[in-house]
C-alpha cells in the first residue's frame, strides 16, 4: 500500500502489468484557468486514468461566506470515486502537471474518506512523458467499484479556531513569499495573511526538476522549520485549501504525521472584513 508517493516506473510496472487493483486519476487544473485540465486531459492523458475535476468533483459550489473551492460534498465525492473504479483495495494513484499542487488536494480528500492507500505521483505528467511511457487520448473504460468512505473531519482545522492556531502551534502559509506578504495578489481581493501565521511556500518541497525532495531532506527541512513543534500542533492553508495539502503531503511523506488543513484557508478567511489580515513577515518565535 503506498500512501504519499509513487515513481513514475513503480506506476509503468502496475500498469503494464494490468494491475487491475490500481485506479488513476488526472487531476490537472488550473486556477487561471479552471477549464484547462479537462481540455489537456482530451488531449493525451496516463492510459487507464480518469479525469477528477478539482472545480466540481474536487469542490463544492462557492457561496457567500466561502472560500473558492469549498470542501466537496463526502457522499457525492465517494460516488465519484466508485464511478473510477475505486474498491476499498484499490490503490488510487492521482497525478497533475504542476508537481502535485492540485494532486494533492485529491491525495488529501480520498485519505480524509478513510481511504489510506492513495499516492500522488511523483513529477506528474513531466516526468510520465519524460521517461517515455505511453499516453493516450482515449478515454478509459471503468468497471465500478464499491467504495464507500467515511469522512474524518478530525483532518480538518474549523473556521472557527484558526486565529488560537498561532498561540498553540504553527498556522503555516503554503502560497509564495510575495502573496504571503501582501506584495501581490494575483486571485483573492484583499492580499495578506492570517495573523499569526508562517510562510513555507509549496516549491521548497521540491527539487529542480519537480521530484520532491528525498525524505531525509524533508525530514530535516520540516523539523527545522517547526523547530519544539510537533507535527499535531500544526495547521496548513493557502489560497482556497488546495495548495496547503502539497505541505501536508511532504510533512508525511518525510514521517511527520497528524497536521491538519484548514480548507476555506485565505479566500474564506477575507470574506469577513471584520477578520484582521496582516503583510509582511511574521517573526519567528
Amino acid at each position: 500500500m503506498l500512501t504519499t508517493l509513487i515513481s513514475v516506473s513503480a506506476l509503468a510496472d502496475r500498469l503494464d502489468g494490468n494491475d487491475m487493483t490500481t485506479v488513476v486519476l488526472d487531476c490537472r487544473s488550473s486556477l487561471m484557468d479552471p477549464a484547462q485540465g479537462r481540455r489537456f486531459y482530451g488531449e493525451g492523458h496516463i492510459p487507464s486514468a480518469v479525469f477528477i475535476d478539482l472545480e466540481t468533483e474536487l469542490s463544492s459550489p462557492i457561496t457567500a461566506q466561502s472560500g473558492r473551492h469549498p470542501l466537496p460534498d463526502f457522499t457525492a465525492l465517494a460516488a465519484i470515486l466508485r464511478c473510477a473504479g475505486v474498491n476499498s483495495t484499490t490503490q488510487v494513484v492521482v497525478y497533475d502537471d504542476c508537481g502535485g499542487a492540485m494532486a494533492a488536494r485529491a491525495w488529501w480528500l480520498i485519505r480524509l474518506l478513510g481511504h489510506a492507500a492513495v499516492a500522488v505521483l511523483d513529477g506528474g505528467y513531466p516526468a510520465w512523458l519524460a521517461a517515455g511511457f505511453p499516453v493516450t487520448d482515449q478515454v478509459a473504460e471503468v468497471i465500478p467499484g464499491d467504495f464507500s468512505g467515511v469522512p474524518d473531519l478530525s483532518m480538518i482545522e474549523p473556521l472557527q479556531q484558526v486565529a488560537d492556531v498561532p498561540a498553540k502551534g504553527m498556522l503555516i502559509d503554503a502560497r509564495s513569499a510575495e502573496r504571503y506578504r501582501g506584495e501581490q495578489e494575483p486571485i483573492d481581493p484583499v492580499a495578506g495573511h492570517i495573523p499569526g501565521a508562517v510562510n513555507r511556500p509549496l516549491q521548497q518541497n521540491l527539487t529542480a526538476d519537480g521530484l520532491f525532495k528525498s525524505v531525509a531532506v524533508l525530514q530535516q527541512e520540516w523539523r527545522h522549520f517547526m523547530g519544539d513543534y510537533q507535527p499535531q500542533q500544526i495547521v496548513h492553508y493557502c489560497g482556497s485549501g488546495v495548495t496547503a495539502c502539497h505541505n501536508l503531503l511532504a510533512m508525511e511523506h518525510a514521517g511527520l504525521v497528524g497536521a491538519k488543513v484548514y480548507p476555506g484557508s485565505w479566500s474564506e478567511w477575507i470574506r469577513d472584513p471584520q477578520r484582521p489580515v496582516a503583510t509582511g513577515a511574521e517573526p519567528r518565535s
